[in-house]
């Protein structure tokens, strides 16, 4: 269930319709929490799929729930961002790569409205062309031996294990292939009768106990650069033009070996490398919203970015393109929580505690608004219900109450329309909404605890000794590093914001 039916008043609103008749790029002004709103109304003017450019994947992942509510979840996809600078030389995680590889490959087939949501990080990287390519599928009845199985997971990127245990993993037993596809949230056992797939049941990675049958099997590569014969040749061909650190990188992959880091020798063995903006088809718009943070944020990945491509040895063969050519193209509707470019006339709750709005949400209803109710789970969509019912809406329409990642909504007075989400009512409860994250410490910390000489580890590089933080200068960008030193006088530099 969506509330697809509301987003017709802002399609006919003339602040709209202006908006969509302006040169590019154009630029709307609307706050935050109406943004899912304008993006959703923006993919059915358009009726084709439009690249939405946010500051961060924080920013990313509050769009795509909140656009899920009026489009439905198969309309909309997050294209996430890696967790490191391509030139730093840290391979990106097997749930990022096969998320990102489920999203391309969503955008490449997708047809009408469609939001494709993504971090301005990545929205500069340049891809691998083989990216959108389609995943194994396994399902009960395949014709399929468990060892050619195994083959084509490992061709894939998947390492082979005695248990499976995390993302990118797979295990076989005589007549069982356990397997973690990345973009999963449980592993799957198939179980085979000879060469052909008789069950396959999901299970608990923790206790290896199957908990219930799988559907169809999609597995989406978990590694972005694969050695196969073709890259492995090219590798070789690109030898003898580099030295150095380039040099190291495309000799190994050209002895097909699979190793931490080794995406960053992509530009190396690519010619031409797109954009995310390359592959949307025929008809797409783009949209950057937050646009004066979310570009400002652009320039700065991009001059970091070719400072340490410089600093490696990369040169000219930046993974990151520059922002303008990064989004320029197609037709482009910016959104700004600032007062400036076309007024959408849509604001938020101001603030309202919940008592208070849940009356100002009745009070609009009265006056002929149509209102709508978003919560995560059913259990707290009653509970809003019953907020709104004592302040005299009680008959609000089923369908106007919904299950959706929509925690924050708004009002458009033009349109007589007013969303109250879940967080406006009982406040932030981000704990409850988002899955933890492994977020950076501040450097401080860190020269509070360690003194010169402590061991720490790295998590590619191992046990190290703390020298202490320092302050380099790359390519005319000032960062400070924490600087760790290896065995044979080996010194590792690590960023401070990723600690």
């Amino acid at each position: 269930m969506t509330l697809e039916k509301l987003l017709e008043p802002l399609l006919e609103s003339e602040a709209f319709q202006s908006l969509l008749d302006g040169p590019s790029p154009r630029l709307a002004r609307a706050d935050a929490t109406g943004h899912p709103y304008v993006l959703a109304a923006l993919a059915e003017a358009a009726e084709a799929p439009v690249m939405v450019v946010a500051p961060g994947p924080r920013e990313a992942d509050h769009l795509v729930r909140g656009a899920a509510a009026f489009l439905g979840a198969e309309r909309v996809a997050l294209f996430p961002a890696w967790e490191a600078l391509p030139s730093e030389g840290i391979s990106p995680g097997p749930e990022v790569v096969a998320r990102r590889a489920e999203a391309a490959h969503r955008l490449e087939g997708s047809k009408g409205p469609f939001l494709m949501v993504t971090p301005v990080a990545a929205a500069l990287q340049r891809i691998v062309p083989t990216l959108a390519r389609p995943p194994r599928f396994v399902e009960t009845g395949d014709q399929v031996a468990p060892d050619a199985l195994a083959e084509s997971l490992v061709a894939r990127g998947y390492r082979r294990a005695d248990l499976v245990m995390h993302r990118g993993e797979f295990a076989v037993r005589g007549g069982i292939v356990d397997v973690f596809p990345g973009s999963a949230s449980r592993p799957v056992r198939a179980e085979f009768f000879g060469d052909e797939v008789e069950r396959i049941r999901e299970f608990s990675p923790a206790t290896q106990v199957t908990t219930g049958p799988a559907g169809r099997v999609e597995i989406f590569p978990v590694r972005e650069l694969l050695p196969d014969e073709e890259i492995r040749e090219r590798a070789r061909a690109e030898v003898p033009r580099h030295k150095g650190r380039p040099r190291e990188l495309l000799d190994r992959i050209a002895e097909g070996l699979v190793f931490e880091g080794m995406e960053q020798a992509a530009p190396l063995v690519y010619d031409e490398m797109p954009v995310l903006a390359d592959l949307l088809p025929e008809g797409s718009w783009v949209s950057v919203t937050s646009v004066r943070r979310t570009l400002e944020r652009a320039r700065g990945i991009a001059a970091e970015s070719a400072a340490l491509a410089e600093a490696t040895g990369l040169g000219r063969r930046d993974p990151m393109a520059d922002p303008d050519e990064a989004l320029e193209g197609r037709p482009r509707a910016d959104l700004t929580e600032f007062t400036e470019g076309t007024d959408l006339g849509i604001s938020g709750w101001e603030g309202l505690p919940g008592e208070r709005l849940a009356s100002r949400a009745a009070a609009l209803a009265g006056e002929g608004y149509t209102v709508a109710l978003s919560a995560v789970g059913r259990g707290s969509l009653e509970r809003a219900r019953e907020v709104l019912g004592r302040a005299g809406l009680s008959d609000l329409p089923s369908e106007l109450a919904i299950e959706s990642g929509l925690l924050e909504g708004f009002v458009f007075p033009e349109g007589r329309i007013a969303v109250v989400g879940e967080d406006d009512l009982f406040g932030r409860r981000r704990r409850a909404h988002e899955a933890p994250r492994v977020t950076g410490r501040p450097a401080a910390a860190f020269a509070e605890e360690l003194s010169p000489g402590d061991f720490a580890v790295h998590r590619v590089h191992g046990v190290g000794r703390y020298v202490g933080m320092v302050r380099r200068e790359i390519g005319g960008s000032e960062r400070d590093y924490l600087l760790l030193e290896y065995a044979a006088g080996d010194r590792l530099y690590v960023p401070a914001e990723q600690l």
